[in-house]
């Protein structure tokens, strides 16, 4: 008996230190990553800004909502890993410039993901760029120390890539 009272502490002293390290940690933070995408830009940003195929070729997309575009842009809400995320563009430059918002304020995380498209020797350059926040202490922990911040940007990228080379 006495065991299960040490566990349960140990569980409750971890859960403490988790909260105070991401208590200490930055709400923001900025992470980059560039990928060669063998498709030309125009056909690059034509893939990237038809949201509604997210969900056939991104494996982590389990659903996708459409929603009214917003000042002539797409927005929609996006189911990823159980958490249902609401973005839009805000801002939309064919073929070089993407820049997609969480538009969530409810949710424990926010920011922007730039997607900039150059020309490159067998397709393109893309870089991403996600200026983000995490405002749960214990996400942000998790971001930092457990998944870090290029995560959700190689999985991407990798979907990216096998829907390119499909084509």
């Amino acid at each position: 008996m006495r065991w299960i009272v040490w566990i349960v502490a140990g569980l409750a002293l971890l859960a403490l230190v988790i909260a105070i390290v991401g208590a200490m940690l930055p709400k923001a933070h900025s992470a980059s990553q560039t990928a060669r995408i063998a498709l030309p830009p125009d056909a690059l940003y034509a893939l990237l800004s038809d949201v509604s195929q997210y969900q056939a070729w991104r494996s982590d997309v389990k659903s996708l909502q459409r929603l009214a575009d917003r000042d002539g842009k797409p927005a929609w809400i996006e189911d990823v890993g159980g958490m249902k995320i609401p973005l839009h563009f805000e801002r939309m430059e064919r073929p070089s410039l993407l820049v997609a918002r969480i538009d969530g304020a409810d949710l424990a995380f926010g920011g922007t993901w730039t997607y900039r498209i150059a020309p490159a020797p067998g397709g393109s350059d893309l870089t991403i760029t996600e200026d983000g926040e995490v405002y749960n202490v214990i996400f942000r922990f998790m971001g930092r120390f457990v998944f870090g911040y290029h995560a959700t940007m190689d999985t991407f990228i990798k979907n990216l890539q096998a829907k390119a080379a499909a084509r």
